[in-house]
């Protein structure tokens, strides 16, 4: 009889763990969680939008974002990224091509003489072989607006770019003793 008793308590007490774990995952889904989009851009700028989702499962979000990156997972945050083909609002809005300290080609938000702000740098220029009036316009900036003008103007600085000389490489001493 105690047998039977205790079988029946066991069955019971799964019964109602059976019971209960699904309500108890919903209730764990159900959570908000904080969303992270990040969004990075031709010119290397990254933007991150951060977004409270409290109607949202981690599993519709994941759904939402399939075409994104997951970058982390959490039980309370999703951090996503994606690639943007064209340059970042911050360049459109103020953004300049020109040159920084020692001749580095750089786009800026603002004009290179009073920004610091550099957004990114490419390669140094031979101003030696530059042409005035194109070193004074990039002292000055050149403002770009798209992507094509950013494209076409680093594309366009390429051959003005300082070639690094390679090391001379010296014989190992053991080589030369003979």
């Amino acid at each position: 009889m105690k047998k039977v008793i205790h079988q029946a308590a066991f069955l019971m007490l799964v019964s109602i763990v059976l019971c209960i774990m699904p309500y108890r995952a919903d209730a764990n889904e159900k959570e908000p969680m904080t969303l992270f989009l990040e969004r990075v851009y031709v010119d290397g700028v990254v933007s991150q939008e951060m977004i409270k989702s409290p109607s949202m499962t981690k599993k519709q979000l994941m759904k939402k974002y399939k075409n994104w990156r997951l970058l982390k997972e959490t039980d309370q945050e999703l951090v996503f990224r994606t690639s943007i083909d064209d340059i970042s609002p911050i360049l459109k809005e103020n953004g300049y091509v020109g040159l920084s300290v020692n001749g580095i080609l750089s786009a800026f938000e603002g004009r290179p003489a009073s920004s610091q702000h550099i957004i990114q740098s490419f390669f140094q220029i031979d101003i030696k072989r530059l042409e005035s009036y194109q070193h004074e316009q990039l002292k000055k900036g050149i403002r770009v607006q798209s992507k094509d003008e950013y494209l076409s103007l680093i594309n366009f600085y390429k051959i003005y770019q300082l070639q690094q000389r390679p090391l001379s490489i010296k014989q190992p001493f053991f080589s030369m003793v003979k």
